[in-house]
């Protein structure tokens, strides 16, 4: 009689009860905004023009050398997939190791895929501060450290000083900076000193491209060329390859979308300074529990538990949402005051 594996789980479900309709969702930390109607015509028309009955390129060389020349590596430095979270999985094909690190509170997917391959998970949780803690205690034998930077879903970035202190342990480190172009720094000029450091990034936020399920890593030359050889040919389709190469040609629009979330956010962090924690990603992070108060007035985000029972993750969305947001915020913290 066939088995199923016990190592895989399933995942929660996020979506709003039927009887909610939801207006603005908030949940999910995606860009507000999709392409404007001049760029997304653009887009079809290129689109149109890809045979659909041929595969794509085996390997996405032109995206990478584009992705390239914006981090100033070299095309070497860097793979494609499809979304971040597949190269997640494949990573942890590529490594040896009994047991991944994590720090909670975190993205979820590391310990996901980590049971998908039967490896242990040490969780070493983040300080008050959420400040990562002594993760290099674990290092020996680890086939990867994760760190998140910004943090899902606390906002806050790692210092630089402090990430090196962890791959000067030689561990297999997986930067996670799917958030990075909401942040003050980046990490991408340390791939050039350690081989051990893999970076991951995502089309998914600042660029807009959730739908298209975009991601790529970034590192030595050394080290992709052993995270090539797990990454299949033609596995990222035609279109969401094309989709990716047209944001490069019009990064003055991603960067005003950038500044635009970055302002917004701010706002927000104004508004409810009392209740939020500092965030350098396109969330917060709220210490107050009206997940279900905001869902009734047609208003998603994300309900979180564990240590951070009680808090909600709000992504920032356009102005006109993040106003009814604030109104709503403004009712539910009179009504909990009395």
């Amino acid at each position: 009689m066939w088995r199923i594996r016990s190592s895989i789980r399933r995942l929660p479900r996020a979506e709003a009860p039927p009887e909610v309709s939801a207006r603005i969702c908030l949940d999910k930390n995606e860009s507000p905004f999709d392409l404007p109607h001049g760029l997304k015509k653009e887009l079809f028309e290129k689109l149109s023009k890809i045979p659909l009955n041929r595969y794509p390129p085996g390997y996405p060389t032109e995206l990478e050398g584009k992705i390239a020349g914006y981090l100033n590596l070299s095309p070497e430095n860097v793979i494609v997939a499809n979304g971040s979270d597949e190269l997640i999985g494949l990573i942890l094909k590529v490594f040896e190791g009994d047991h991944i690190v994590i720090s909670s509170p975190t993205f979820g997917m590391y310990d996901f895929f980590a049971a998908l391959e039967g490896i242990k998970v040490i969780d070493v949780p983040l300080g008050e501060g959420f400040e990562l803690g002594d993760v290099e205690r674990f290092a020996d034998g680890a086939r990867a450290i994760f760190i998140c930077s910004p943090n899902n879903p606390t906002g806050n970035t790692h210092p630089k000083k402090r990430i090196i202190e962890v791959l000067e342990t030689g561990a297999p480190v997986i930067l996670d900076e799917a958030y990075a172009e909401f942040a003050k720094e980046s990490n991408i000029d340390l791939v050039k000193d350690y081989d051990n450091l893999i970076i991951l990034r995502t089309f998914s936020k600042a660029f807009g491209l959730a739908g298209a399920r975009l991601g790529y890593a970034v590192a030595s030359e050394e080290t992709m060329d052993y995270l090539r050889r797990v990454l299949p040919p033609f596995s990222v389709n035609s279109l969401s390859l094309k989709a990716g190469e047209f944001m490069f040609e019009h990064l003055d629009y991603v960067g005003h979308v950038i500044r635009y979330i970055i302002e917004e956010r701010e706002r927000l962090y104004r508004e409810f300074k009392d209740y939020t924690y500092p965030s350098e990603a396109n969330f917060l992070l709220m210490k107050l529990d009206a997940h279900d108060f905001l869902l009734k007035r047609g208003i998603v985000v994300k309900k979180l538990g564990g240590r951070l029972k009680g808090h909600i993750r709000v992504t920032v969305g356009r102005k006109e949402e993040n106003d009814e947001l604030i109104s709503a915020l403004r009712e539910f913290i009179n009504l909990t005051a009395g």
